[in-house]
């Protein structure tokens, strides 16, 4: 059994039990969530397609950590007049773990 969810302008297949890193939550750690945006449930061979979601279905996933990305560096020249900029970036994101699909 699997679905696709729509989250922070993305799109994600998950299956019970998996592990995400998405977009930012305003959530706390160990608290459950519920994604509603649900665009495609399959089990076996019943496959739901929604128009746009498919009507009823929730996915439910606790939160495990609220974390920082890798630093990026970001590093612009403009090489004729030897400008140079420097500056650095953490994308916040929220991991999660799938706990149902209903």
């Amino acid at each position: 059994m699997f679905a696709v969810i729509q989250t922070g302008g993305k799109q994600y297949r998950v299956t019970p039990g998996a592990k995400l890193k998405i977009e930012k939550l305003e959530a706390l750690p160990e608290s459950s969530v519920t994604f509603d945006k649900v665009l495609l449930t399959v089990d076996g061979d019943a496959v739901r397609l929604g128009t746009p979601t498919v009507a009823g279905a929730t996915v439910t996933a606790k939160v495990l950590a609220q974390k920082r990305a890798d630093k990026l560096i970001v590093f612009k020249y403009r090489h004729k007049v030897r400008r140079r900029t420097k500056n650095t970036h953490r994308q916040p994101f929220t991991e999660i773990e799938i706990t149902a699909i209903k």
